[in-house]
């Protein structure tokens, strides 16, 4: 059994009513749950945060290494592009994590193609709205049962 701990960046809690042609539709309480019950049902334990907060996120991958959580699967969010405090501590902690997005990064804005992430990541997950997560936990659940 794996531990996988989802972190999720800011304004993701709006998810549902933000934007729902970039974002979808669906809430990240609707997300998780679904994510929750599928890795339950293959025998992992998924834990989740969200915070719009850089410096809670940061202390959420530190307690991560502490309570031995074996993957994370990140969705930075804004501070995709902008955060090198949570690059670092993803890079202190050697946890091996996705990096997942719901939009499609490559058909945004110029400075929404760039990630201070993916070249540290297991992978880079992007344009599937709230299935980017279910497909970043599959493809953690293939790497530890090939």
């Amino acid at each position: 059994m794996a531990c996988i701990l989802v972190l999720n960046g800011p304004n993701l809690n709006l998810l549902g009513s933000r934007e729902p042609d970039q974002y979808g539709h669906r809430t990240l309480q609707e997300i998780m749950e679904d994510l929750t019950r599928f890795g339950g049902a293959c025998g992992h334990e998924i834990l989740h945060v969200q915070e719009n907060s850089e410096g809670v996120l940061v202390e959420a991958v530190h307690k991560a290494a502490a309570d031995s959580v074996d993957y994370i699967i990140i969705n930075p969010a804004a501070y995709t592009h902008t955060s090198v405090a949570l690059r670092d501590a993803l890079l202190a902690v050697r946890i091996p994590f996705i990096e997942v997005h719901l939009s499609a990064m490559a058909n945004r804005e110029p400075f929404r193609q760039i990630s201070y992430f993916s070249d540290i990541a297991m992978g880079v997950i992007t344009g599937f709205k709230g299935e980017s997560y279910m497909l970043a936990l599959q493809a953690i659940i293939n790497h530890i049962e090939p």
